[in-house]
């Protein structure tokens, strides 16, 4: 089988599901994690190891893990934010680890009450955790707020990729950008993704965009043209810091794959069972809204 020109990464299982209120049931969890499989997706990120009391929609991850991991041929992946974490997601057997750095000291401090600076040391250890226990377990990182951060503001590109290089030292696989407020432009996203390739190499990771102003496709295509073949996105646009009113968190996967397989480039999804796997997550979290402008033609 002919290999896809991009890699879509599916984040909804996490990213999605940690920014709802409702706590989707654990069979439902696993069915639609078994349909976005199914589609084709060989890459879900399908939750974090943190502690319940933070995020109890998160209080099955392990479950969920070992559900997921039986799935042919898919790459299971979770966030983990620190040693403890990714202690228990490698017990659990998880495939990849990702850690979230923020490239804004302000939104370091608000999402995971550390530094910088500390989140490198705890990157450090879990790097160290990993090349005694599973060195076969890639670590990444998506530098959240890498394009702008409604708590500080500007995040100087400098830093950004002062960061990405710094992680790249303590012994990360992959450093991706995260625009995790959705304030990033296409002329944004090519310089700062062309200077990350530059620093990097091949250890130049995904492109993660929102789409809370609109332009979540436009940064995903911005980031191909310069050369980004990952990408993460969710299904039906679920989670993602949604601060405009009206407007969705996450690159929608479905308007993601729809794009790349327009123009010609191959995705590796069916884009048919794609559109079916909103069944699963509809049935699991009856009544949430979700995003898409992809034409309905394709869920029959």
């Amino acid at each position: 089988m002919e290999q896809p020109q991009v890699h879509i990464s599916e984040v909804g299982p996490r990213d999605g599901l940690q920014s709802v209120k409702a706590t989707m049931p654990t069979a439902d969890k696993c069915r639609w994690i078994d349909a976005l499989a199914a589609s084709g997706l060989r890459e879900i990120e399908v939750g974090s190891f943190v502690p319940a009391k933070l995020l109890p929609q998160m209080a099955d991850i392990a479950e969920v893990v070992r559900h997921a991991i039986t799935l042919p041929g898919l790459t299971v992946m979770a966030l983990v934010p620190n040693r403890r974490g990714a202690e228990a997601a490698l017990a659990a057997g998880v495939h990849k680890l990702t850690l979230p750095v923020s490239a804004s000291e302000a939104h370091s401090l608000a999402n995971v009450r550390k530094t910088r600076e500390q989140m490198l040391t705890e990157l450090r250890e879990v790097v160290a955790l990993r090349n005694e226990r599973a060195p076969a377990v890639p670590v990444e990182v998506g530098l959240s707020t890498a394009f702008g951060c409604t708590l500080q503001g500007e995040v100087p590109e400098d830093e950004v990729i002062a960061l990405a290089v710094a992680c790249a030292q303590a012994g990360v696989d992959e450093v991706g950008l995260s625009d995790t407020t959705g304030m990033a432009n296409p002329a944004q996203v090519r310089r700062l993704f062309t200077r990350l390739r530059a620093e990097l190499g091949t250890r130049a990771g995904a492109a993660h965009m929102h789409n809370t102003r609109g332009l979540g496709l436009a940064n995903c295509l911005a980031a191909h043209d310069v050369g980004v073949r990952n990408f993460d996105s969710s299904l039906g646009g679920l989670g993602g810091c949604p601060y405009a009113p009206g407007a969705s968190g996450n690159v929608v996967t479905e308007d993601l794959v729809f794009m790349f397989e327009a123009m010609g480039v191959s995705t590796g999804v069916d884009l048919h069972k794609l559109m079916a796997a909103r069944e699963p997550l509809r049935a699991g979290l009856p009544g949430e809204p979700l995003y898409g402008m992809t034409p309905a033609v394709f869920a029959t």
